[in-house]
């Protein structure tokens, strides 16, 4: 990124070795087998999102395959999260589809917005397990930080991990037998208070609270560690 250099990542030390093909096109991880715990819902635009991540001129020409890394990215760690025993992905990406085939159920994005698109992932995730929702724009995301908050959340009927900012919302979850309505966007913290949602007590440095929207947001997950996909971008 001429002139809007990111600082150096850090290496995150839930990343696997060189040879584990998690870079470019290498396959995603599948989720453990045998686990039982959550079924996890991320929404993924793919090439059309990250719309608002203002990049530079020569940059800006990549920002659907930047997109596409971050959420992939994203995925990863969902897949590494020992929680976690079933992952949807609500997209009509077809590149996301390609490179998560047999690793994910996907489910064809309704097209009518974020809220529709999380609301189709619950809807086909069984109804035995607890869900959760989880955006797709957090290329910092550490699996131990995805494992903490969804123990937490074990604890409550409902729970939402705020933004970095304190004002929106990165995850929403539901114990099984719930009912989850997602109210994602801006000041969303807000609305998912209001609707019962219990914040959970996740640290304002968890990678879980730094989605990406801005460069600004996206220096600070840069900071943390970001996925080999997205940095390689940048």
């Amino acid at each position: 990124m001429p002139d809007e250099a990111l600082p150096d990542e850090a290496s995150s030390d839930e990343t696997l070795p060189e040879d584990a093909a998690l870079d470019g096109a290498g396959p995603l991880p599948r989720p453990p087998a045998g686990v039982t715990g959550w079924a996890v819902v991320v929404p993924v635009k793919g090439a059309s999102g990250k719309s608002r991540l203002e990049l530079p001129a020569a940059a800006g020409r990549r920002r659907g395959e930047l997109a596409r890394a971050i959420a992939l990215d994203t995925l990863d760690a969902v897949f590494r999260a020992t929680h976690v025993s079933t992952v949807i992905v609500v997209t009509s990406d077809a590149d996301i589809v390609a490179a998560l085939q047999g690793r994910a159920l996907i489910v064809p994005d309704p097209g009518s917005g974020l809220n529709p698109a999380v609301s189709a992932g619950l809807a086909a995730a069984p109804s035995s397990l607890p869900r959760a929702a989880l955006l797709g724009d957090l290329p910092a995301l550490s699996p131990r930080d995805l494992d903490s908050a969804l123990q937490l959340a074990a604890e409550v009927p409902l729970g939402v991990v705020p933004d970095a900012e304190g004002t929106g919302t990165t995850l929403v979850t539901a114990r099984a037998g719930q009912r989850l309505q997602p109210a994602f966007g801006a000041a969303s913290r807000a609305r998912h208070e209001e609707a019962g949602l219990a914040v959970l007590d996740v640290p304002p440095a968890s990678t879980l609270r730094r989605d990406v929207d801005t460069v600004d947001q996206l220096r600070a997950a840069a900071a943390m560690g970001l996925g080999r996909r997205t940095s390689a971008l940048l």
